[in-house]
Order: structure tokens, then C-alpha cells, then sequence
């Protein structure tokens, strides 16, 4: 599975409603679930994002389709971080 970084910045809707962020993140593991993407971790964070999570997913589009799922719900604007852990450089590596 391919791995992710998500930056997230709460909308105005998103921040109005943040006393409910806990239950929106567990309804978006859900939804990633049953999408076949598996959110690793969410962190709720101080400075130019509100958000910082880590997904995995089989292929680029579905993670894209994960994530404009959730975004089609208003709450949070991403950008999103094709990521590659050790074994994944070593492999691009030798191409090079």
C-alpha cells in the first residue's frame, strides 16, 4: 500500500463545528475503510495546519477519492504527500 500525508486546515464550517472534530475524524476512518484506505494516525495540530494525518491506500486514486469524499463534506481543505518509506527509496534508487 502507498503511503500519505495529509495537511488539513479547517473551513469556516469545519471550525464552527469543531467541538465535533474527534467524532468527523472517527466517521472518516470509517469511510476510508470501506473505501480500502486505512488512516494510520490523526493529529490535531498548532500552526499552519489544523491537521496532520497519515493514510495508507492501494494507488494514488484511491487515495484522491478518499480525500475528496471528505472534502465534498466542507469541514477541512487538504493537501495531500505522496510518501515513500525506506524500502520504497531503496527500490527508486536503483533506477536511478
Amino acid at each position: 500500500m502507498a503511503h500519505y500525508v495529509v495537511l488539513a486546515s479547517f473551513t469556516d464550517q469545519g471550525i464552527r463545528g469543531v467541538k465535533d472534530t474527534a467524532k468527523r475524524a472517527k466517521a472518516f476512518r470509517d469511510l476510508a475503510g470501506k473505501m480500502g484506505a486505512q488512516i494510520n494516525e490523526i493529529y490535531w495540530t498548532l500552526g499552519s495546519y489544523d491537521v496532520v494525518l497519515t493514510m495508507q491506500a492501494p494507488n494514488d486514486e484511491t487515495a484522491a477519492a478518499v480525500l475528496m469524499k471528505a472534502g465534498s463534506l466542507g469541514n477541512l481543505k487538504s493537501q495531500t504527500l505522496r510518501a515513500f518509506d525506506e524500502k520504497e527509496i531503496d527500490s527508486l534508487l536503483t533506477k536511478i
